[in-house]
């Protein structure tokens, strides 16, 4: 399916802020004058311009005219902007390490109350989940590792029971992916996760708290120690997330 024309358009805008073109302070181009310049409709800028104020990357000063805003405004929770925000910072690991150290506090107590209160279905969905890991891994099908990965966290959240928690994290679920894909394209983090995953599976169906809370720890530490060792570079992200199949999903 073709996407609209006025998201491709805010992605150019966004590529133009990125590429330094309109740096964070100056004003766009009139409405009038992107019609010009794109060859799309002022409706089409104008909706491609308001996604983007939607997500902070941009503000209206009235009178005056759209402003590139800094970087600190931009949303933390599209994967894009995460992504971009990253490529402009020195230190482009730092928003995605705070990512999993926010999963680390959300993720080992929900697989604490996972341990104390799955059934035998959640037990049997985990397996199947983790046996799609391992197919798609020797596939090397990162795209369906990836989809199977988040299955797997989905159960075990589903099974934690707490419509709090699962109103708390279900903003991140797109970001998951795009963080899952940049570092489950590595054969090695395949591999750390298979492992992790089924340390995770034993002990919620063993039903023991303390080590499925063990487990998850030890998952997301792993975890953040391969986004270190093999994040590729921003830049190259973002081209990916556009062209791949986890934006749509």
């Amino acid at each position: 399916m073709r996407r609209p024309l006025a998201d491709d358009l805010a992605d150019r805008i966004l590529d133009d802020v990125l590429s330094g073109r309109y740096g964070v302070g100056t004003a766009l181009p009139s409405e009038s004058e992107l019609a010009e310049q794109s060859g799309l409709s002022r409706l089409t800028v104008r909706e491609a311009v308001k996604t983007l104020r939607s997500k902070g990357v941009l503000r209206v000063v009235q009178g005056r005219g759209t402003y590139v805003a800094p970087t600190s405004e931009w949303s933390v929770l599209d994967p894009t902007l995460l992504i971009a925000r990253s490529a402009a910072q020195a230190d482009s690991l730092l928003l995605p390490l705070k990512l999993i150290e926010a999963r680390r506090l959300v993720e080992v107590g929900v697989a604490e109350l996972a341990a104390s209160r799955r059934c035998e279905k959640d037990i049997s969905r985990l397996e199947e989940t983790l046996d799609e890991m391992r197919t798609a891994s020797r596939a090397k099908d990162v795209s369906t590792f990836v989809r199977a990965d988040i299955a797997f966290h989905q159960v075990i959240l589903d099974a934690a029971d707490n419509a709090f928690v699962a109103a708390i994290f279900d903003p991140l679920a797109q970001i998951l992916r795009l963080t899952r894909y940049q570092t489950s394209a590595h054969a090695a983090v395949r591999r750390h996760a298979i492992a992790h995953h089924g340390n995770i599976l034993e002990a919620i169906a063993a039903g023991d708290p303390t080590a499925a809370r063990q487990a998850m720890h030890a998952h997301i530490v792993q975890t953040e120690n391969d986004m270190v060792k093999y994040v590729r570079d921003p830049a190259a992200a973002l081209t990916e997330l556009r062209g791949s199949d986890l934006r749509r999903a």
